[in-house]
């Protein structure tokens, strides 16, 4: 059986999420392996009985860093579109009306965390004037936590 830990209060200040595994283990490790698999095929430049190996392992370590990296974005681009999905129904069960097309797939991200009382609102704002994502979180006043995300 689990415990369940209590969430941290969310805020502008304190709502990336880092996983100590993947931030400070993972990428840090395969970061470390990739530079060991330069060093050894510089040493092994001129050396034609260690060259295929060095080439080898640099070879998996950049696999490594890439496979880590497009895990990453691959699964940061499905929780944006099901968070603009989500964001577009709330806003169609508050205004009546699905949200406005010019706005960004990072603004209706950003807008993810505005509370009802001022998601209609905030969302006309970010349309209208082009605001950045970054700028629609410090425009929340009642910040609405999203621990649920990657």
């Amino acid at each position: 059986m689990t415990q369940h830990m209590p969430e941290q209060e969310q805020s502008y200040a304190k709502h990336t999420k880092l996983v100590p595994l993947f931030h400070f283990f993972l990428l840090p490790l395969i970061l470390l392996t990739l530079v060991g698999s330069l060093v050894n095929l510089y040493h092994s430049l001129g050396d034609h009985e260690r060259i295929y190996n060095a080439s080898l392992i640099t070879a998996i370590s950049v696999a490594l860093l890439l496979l880590g990296f497009l895990a990453r974005v691959f699964a940061l681009t499905a929780q944006d579109r099901a968070i603009r999905a989500e964001e577009n129904m709330r806003h169609y069960l508050l205004a009546g009306r699905p949200l406005d097309t010019r706005l960004t797939v990072k603004q209706i991200v950003g807008l993810r965390f505005a509370s009802d009382s001022e998601l209609v609102d905030l969302a006309r704002k970010a349309a209208e004037g082009g605001i950045s994502p970054d700028a629609i979180k410090k425009s929340v006043k009642f910040w609405r936590p999203d621990h649920d995300r990657l």
